[in-house]
């Protein structure tokens, strides 16, 4: 004789009880929009590929109302992402000198650092 497992009941809003859950779902929703993302450029690579009219046109397909909305959401996404990343990097590289733990403060201090240096980096070459 076997018994039939419990099976609790779970809303399909069960993430929006806590705050740290519902941060979760955000960072987890977020790799939805950069994985979009990533195939758009990689599209966007290949029109480049077949030559002068074809990526024209992906760029015109890309300056439509939808498009600018999906640019959009997928920064707010990418900035979600970014962020939530920055603030687990101390957990996952803690620094120690000597027998002292290093506060997270610098290594998440250093991640911006470095975002706004290649960000300016990446603005300067583009004006080129």
């Amino acid at each position: 004789m076997s018994r039939k497992p419990y099976l609790r009941k779970m809303p399909k809003s069960w993430w929006l009880a806590q705050r740290r859950y519902t941060s979760y779902m955000a960072r987890e929703m977020s790799c939805v929009f950069i994985g979009a993302y990533s195939v758009l450029i990689v599209l966007g690579l290949y029109r480049l590929s077949q030559g002068r009219a074809e990526y024209g046109a992906f760029l015109d397909a890309l300056q439509s109302p939808p498009s600018l909305v999906f640019h959009a959401a997928a920064l707010v996404f990418a900035l979600i992402h970014t962020v939530s990343w920055f603030s687990l990097a101390p957990k996952a590289m803690p620094l120690q000198i000597g027998e002292k733990k290093l506060s997270g403060g610098p290594v998440v201090l250093a991640h911006y650092a470095v975002w706004v240096v290649v960000s300016a980096g990446v603005l300067l070459v583009a004006r080129i």
